[in-house]
């Protein structure tokens, strides 16, 4: 259980530098559930505990320009894994898994979304993934992402000076707890009635500009944040080279602009035929994609030839066929995003406890009805809205037995191992290493918690 005063949070933070890793385990639950100064207190012990072992927060920049240069190989595609769920084991599989394989060249992302609807604020999600780094092992650059950092074009239409500043607050907010790495998602204002390519791109790229020069203005000294774009919603149509120049056309000129000499993207985002958390059919299964292999390995091509860039970046990819994912670093993808599968692992496990299961249904069958389309069956409804609870079951679910969470954290390991050798970052150790140093002074501090005391954003319309 949480500790409850400060003077238990010395002793434990004691014991922590004495090795005590229940001590850790005691920390990392107080850091999440504390009251606010005890929590304060425990990530604060937490973090001092990261800094004396080398684990760290970094970008991924440094490495993702050199494989534009040729000066990095790209026969490999990074995982950006999103945390959902119960968060530390999770985490902590994730590392068994990268410290078995030596797998250095990984990110831990979470979107707009879903810091919202699992209850997880940045400053809180890095306390909690450092500490499972350092709970497993792992030393070096830990690099954490904002995913899907998105402008809700709903919101736009009726206050865009509004919708613009939510996020780049949220970007500030996020790197100032050491998310050195940012997706924007300034997609969803693509147009494609207009008649043009850089027309329909417009917005697209002005806005994704204008983010990208706030993120430069906010970042630590020495730090140059990793930012991607997207010129493809994700579940829309399939992207083109042609949208792909238009956008950064636009962009480059945007950001020159507005912040001469910054630097720009380090990847793009492409449309390639998926969709987040894929298509439930009736009786809960997955219907297949046809995935354009195509559009990705052409698009990642130009990305780093003519651009200079890492490559195309695919989303929406967890649920796809096991035997497709050692195809994308033969394509040159330079990373892909996976979320909904490990949530279903989770929630579908054996070990998971069927009453609470039941419980977490019975409430979202009401808390969640207007989501419910007449069609759905009840395994497409709680398919596609139980990920909406895992918010408001935090506790509950970081306080499953012990057997339950090493039973489904064994097999979170197995699968994160699973992907980690199919995408080819065994061994990306060193590289990662090389390219993500650690910066003196850009370690986030525990008072990093700016925007900790929000309340739950209404993310409607806003991808995982």
């Amino acid at each position: 259980m949480e500790l409850k005063s400060l003077d238990e949070v010395r002793q434990a933070a004691a014991m922590l530098a004495s090795g005590s890793m229940d001590a850790l385990d005691r920390l990392v639950r107080t850091g999440v559930f504390g009251a606010p100064d005890v929590r304060e207190a425990a990530r604060a012990a937490v973090f001092a505990q990261c800094r004396s072992a080398g684990v760290y927060p970094a970008s991924i920049h440094d490495l993702y320009l050199a494989r534009g240069r040729g000066e990095a190989p790209s026969n490999f595609t990074v995982p950006a894994i999103n945390i959902r769920g119960l968060a530390y084991d999770t985490a902590r599989a994730l590392f068994r898994a990268r410290r078995r394989l030596d797998a250095g060249a990984v990110i831990c992302e979470i979107a707009r979304s879903e810091i919202s609807y699992t209850d997880q604020r940045p400053a809180e999600y890095t306390f909690v993934v450092l500490a499972a780094a350092l709970r497993e092992g792992w030393t070096g650059p830990v690099f954490l992402q904002g995913d899907h950092f998105q402008i809700n074009a709903r919101k736009y239409a009726t206050d865009p000076a509004g919708e613009l500043r939510t996020v780049k607050e949220l970007a500030a907010e996020a790197i100032g707890a050491g998310f050195y790495n940012i997706d924007v998602d300034t997609s969803t204002l693509v147009d494609l009635s207009k008649p043009d390519h850089e027309a329909q791109q417009h917005l697209n790229g002005t806005l994704c500009a204008d983010i990208t020069a706030h993120i430069r203005a906010v970042s630590p000294a020495g730090v140059t944040v990793s930012v991607g774009g997207e010129i493809g919603e994700v579940g829309g149509k399939n992207s083109t080279a042609e949208e792909m120049n238009a956008f950064m056309s636009v962009f480059n000129a945007a950001l020159a602009r507005l912040a001469p000499g910054a630097a720009g993207l380090s990847k793009i985002s492409i449309q390639t035929g998926t969709s987040h958390g894929g298509v439930p059919l009736p009786d809960g299964s997955i219907a297949q994609v046809r995935l354009d292999f195509d559009t990705l390995e052409k698009l990642s091509a130009l990305a780093r030839e003519r651009y200079g860039m890492a490559g195309a970046v695919q989303h929406g990819a967890s649920t796809l066929p096991a035997d497709l994912f050692d195809r994308f670093p033969k394509l040159g993808a330079c990373e892909i995003h996976l979320a909904t599968e490990f949530q279903n692992m989770l929630f579908d496990h054996p070990a998971f406890p069927a009453a609470l299961k039941a419980d977490i249904y019975a409430r979202l069958r009401t808390a969640a009805a207007d989501e419910r389309k007449p069609t759905d069956t009840d395994e497409q409804f709680f398919y596609k809205t139980r990920k909406k609870a895992l918010g408001l079951y935090k506790r509950e679910l970081w306080s499953l037995p012990a057997e339950v969470r090493a039973a489904i954290g064994a097999s979170l390991e197995e699968k994160f191992g699973f992907l980690l050798t199919k995408l080819e970052t065994a061994g990306t150790r060193a590289l990662a290493e090389r390219w993500a140093p650690d910066v003196p002074g850009a370690f986030a501090g525990a008072a990093a918690a700016v925007g900790a005391a929000r309340g739950a954003e209404d993310v409607t319309g806003l991808s995982d």
